[in-house]
């Protein structure tokens, strides 16, 4: 299998820290813009598709299958941001009945396992140094989807497109799929970075448990006032 995918997600991720390190703010609004703008989209394709149907009988034929990449984009970013800003939903029960120091351990073994989690979907070949025979992966089957070359079911370049640069009608699977290995490469990244807070007392747990009762207790007075 080539390695020049795993040289430039390394490079996105090493681009990331950098740009976290040098401009904070700056990489968080561009995270939350690119999650709002994925779920506008859905939004505006959606009412569209309802205006043209009932109101013109007429649609995009390619509005479902843009709706299910962009859910799906949606999702798999949303991991590891999810992670960086402690959004995930989670149960600590347990954390909060035993001493502060095991809560740590549990939190730090938490974040590693899902670093692992995202590391073994990204590409399990690693694995192989174990001794365990196993293959595939993000990476792996993007990758397949490169060099075949075909296309999506019903997405479609702009005409311009295919007449500027000579290119199939039909969008490229591959670059629908790119979200892939970024997003479980961001994963593993956010949940490193969790880990290293939890161990430096950055941060307590992977997992946000009591966002409800935050919402509360900060809405609390809201009726009164």
């Amino acid at each position: 299998m080539a390695h020049w995918p795993h040289v430039y997600l390394l490079i996105l991720i090493l681009v990331i820290w950098g740009l976290e390190k040098l401009f904070p703010d700056f990489v968080d609004r561009a995270e939350e813009n690119l999650l709002v703008f994925i779920i506008t989209s859905i939004m505006v394709v959606s009412f569209g598709q309802v205006v043209a149907r009932y109101g013109f009988n007429t649609g995009w034929a390619a509005a479902l299958e843009y709706n299910t990449v962009a859910f799906s984009w949606l999702i798999l970013l949303g991991m590891g941001y999810g992670i960086k800003v402690g959004l995930h939903l989670g149960v600590d029960i347990v954390l909060n009945a035993v001493p502060k120091k095991i809560s740590k351990i549990l939190s730090l073994f938490g974040a590693f396992a899902a670093m692992i989690y995202g590391l073994l979907l990204l590409d399990s070949t690693w694995l192989a140094m174990l001794g365990v025979d196993v293959r595939g992966g993000a990476i792996e089957y993007w990758l397949k989807m490169w060099k075949v070359g075909i296309g999506s079911e019903e997405l479609r370049y702009p005409l311009f497109m295919q007449e500027m640069f000579d290119i199939q009608p039909r969008v490229h699977r591959w670059l629908v799929l790119v979200v892939l290995p970024i997003s479980l490469a961001l994963l593993s990244f956010r949940s490193l970075q969790a880990f290293i807070d939890i161990w430096r007392g950055k941060r307590d747990t992977l997992i946000s448990g009591h966002e409800a009762k935050d919402l509360v207790e900060e809405n609390l007075n809201v009726l009164q006032d």
